[in-house]
């Protein structure tokens, strides 16, 4: 797979008209300061005052433009980042789609998606945090330098050098940079291992007297990463001193240039104070070679991540008349023969496995961790392809269908249901955008959550998660259930819905399913023998062979 390259694009025409105006602010600076000291300086020769109106003019000009431009340069680059950056976590989204769950980082879902959306926005903002201000910096240092070598060419040599010696210093400054970003990356990476896995070995550390032996590998990763971040702050330091010491020596080779090419002292002025102005518009460079490095790791991150190849081989058309038409809100027949799967190619997570679900079947599946029973949910959601066998649907295999056509007829409810920061009635609409507030409430009477809404103070306006209505860890398992109803898809895939319930709730949340399911076919994973009484039947993917152990009635 291809991946979409996100945020490449760092020169669009408005990011570059950003800059040209950012130069003109950065040179209407340079300007009112070169300008400054110059009318300065002449006004105390006591001249005719008509001989410096051009000059008050434009120390005025130059005064009023620097902020005016700057506000221009701010509010066009940032408008432009913000646009690539809207467009760029669309593209990077569905680009994450076909990858999901198989083949995202083993980590855990939130750290997933905040390591994508940070590395978007950095890869993004190299627009406003780089681009920009390197060709403002460029054409205000080229500005300046024609403007030095008119008046002395020894002095634009000057100009030059330091110009030279700036570009010099922000690259070395960039590769330092990129360098300490690997090394103090795989340095917290390793932090965040090893602590992860003593607090979670704490009891198995105690009883083999290895705890001071795990603390001091903690303490050791610890120091990496402070050793890291030294060596980091080094460089950053480093970097912004060597700018405007340069600054200084070039200021005082000017002053020198300018007093031995005999010039009025105005002139002299000039310039000095031209490369002495040059200081502020290399303030920002340090800031860019830190930003250019953290953009070029950002898209390393996402490249790496974006170009995996996808669990799913993706039929880009459907065959005509393979797939039987059914009636709206019909219930497709699923079977799988012989079929077995693996998440990595090295080791089989789903064993040869047989299972016939009818239109509107509520299948049971149980077993011990990790003997397949999500991977089972994996394949029948077509986020995971089967490595050997058959998955078929209406008779069709689905490697002749598009993968969305089979997604479209599965809701999946998972352990970990999340209820974001809004209302009932978005939380609930994120399954089927446009959903009237009658199907909605339908939605929630089905999971059984009547009484419960009809105790909200405001209805479908009740402000759910952070800051508004608390949910219990049944009434959020439910919401995930009204959710998969609501979508109306017709296969309702749970996987261990009731983990975290007690068991009066999860009794009571499964049966409410299946009282409610309106011919949907459902199949629930889990590892807890709650609620599956209701079951058409149980596979136990432990047994020999694996199939429909048991029938209940």
């Amino acid at each position: 797979m291809s991946s979409p390259r996100v945020g490449r694009r760092v020169a669009s025409p408005r990011v570059v008209l950003a800059g040209v105006i950012g130069a003109g602010a950065l040179g209407s600076g340079v300007a009112l300061t070169a300008t400054s000291g110059w009318l300065i300086v002449r006004a105390s020769e006591r001249p005719v005052i008509l001989t410096l109106l051009t000059a008050i003019v434009a120390v005025r000009t130059f005064g009023m433009a620097r902020p005016v431009l700057r506000y221009r340069e701010r509010l066009r680059s940032h408008d432009a980042a913000l646009d690539d950056l809207a467009r760029a976590r669309t593209d990077v989204y569905a680009a994450l789609v076909p990858l999901t769950p198989a083949r995202l980082p083993r980590r855990g879902r939130a750290a997933v998606l905040r390591g994508v959306v940070d590395d978007v926005t950095d890869r993004v903002e190299a627009q406003v945090r780089v681009t920009v201000p390197v060709l403002a910096v460029t054409l205000t240092g080229a500005g300046a330098l024609v403007l030095c070598t008119l008046v002395e060419p020894a002095a634009g040599i000057v100009v030059a050098a330091l110009l030279a010696t700036v570009a010099a210093v922000t690259v070395v400054a960039w590769r330092v940079e990129a360098r300490s970003q690997v090394e103090l990356g795989t340095a917290r990476e390793e932090l965040t291992r090893v602590t992860e896995l003593v607090a979670s070995q704490v009891d198995e550390l105690q009883a083999i007297g290895a705890t001071a032996a795990a603390l001091a590998r903690v303490d050791e990763a610890h120091a990496a990463v402070a050793a890291s971040t030294r060596r980091q702050a080094v460089g950053r330091a480093l970097a912004a001193a060597a700018l405007p010491l340069a600054t200084a020596l070039a200021t005082v080779a000017c002053a020198v240039v300018a007093r031995r090419g005999g010039h009025s002292d105005p002139v002299t002025a000039l310039l000095v104070l031209a490369p002495f102005a040059l200081a502020e518009v290399f303030g920002s460079l340090p800031d860019v070679a830190r930003s250019w490095a953290r953009a070029q790791a950002s898209a390393t991150r996402l490249d790496s991540l974006l170009d995996a190849e996808p669990a799913v081989v993706d039929h880009p058309q459907p065959l005509s008349g393979r797939l039987r038409p059914r009636r709206p809100g019909g219930t497709p027949h699923l079977e799988l023969r012989g079929v077995s799967a693996t998440w990595d190619g090295t080791r089989t997570h789903l064993p040869t496995t047989d299972l016939d679900l009818p239109a509107g079947t509520v299948q049971a599946v149980v077993g011990p961790s990790g003997c397949g029973k999500s991977t089972l949910l994996a394949v029948l959601a077509r986020q995971l392809d089967p490595s050997d066998g058959r998955y078929l649907v209406d008779g069709v295999d689905v490697r002749d269908l598009p993968a969305a056509t089979v997604r479209d007829l599965v809701a999946v409810v998972d352990d970990e249901p999340h209820v974001f920061a809004t209302t009932l009635r978005e939380n609930l609409r994120l399954a089927r955008p446009g959903a009237d507030d009658r199907a909605v409430g339908q939605a929630l009477d089905d999971a059984g959550l009547g009484e419960w809404f009809a105790s909200l103070p405001n209805g479908l306006d009740t402000v759910l998660g952070s800051g508004g209505q608390g949910v219990s860890g049944g009434e959020r398992a439910r919401l995930s259930i009204a959710r998969a109803l609501l979508s109306g898809r017709p296969v309702v895939l749970l996987d261990e819905p009731v983990a975290h319930l007690d068991h009066p709730t999860a009794v009571a949340v499964l049966r409410d399913l299946v009282r409610s399911r309106g011919g949907r076919t459902v199949v629930v994973v889990s590892h807890r023998p709650e609620g599956l009484t209701d079951a058409d039947g149980i596979m136990d993917l432990t047994s020999p062979e694996v199939g429909l152990v048991g029938q209940v009635g």
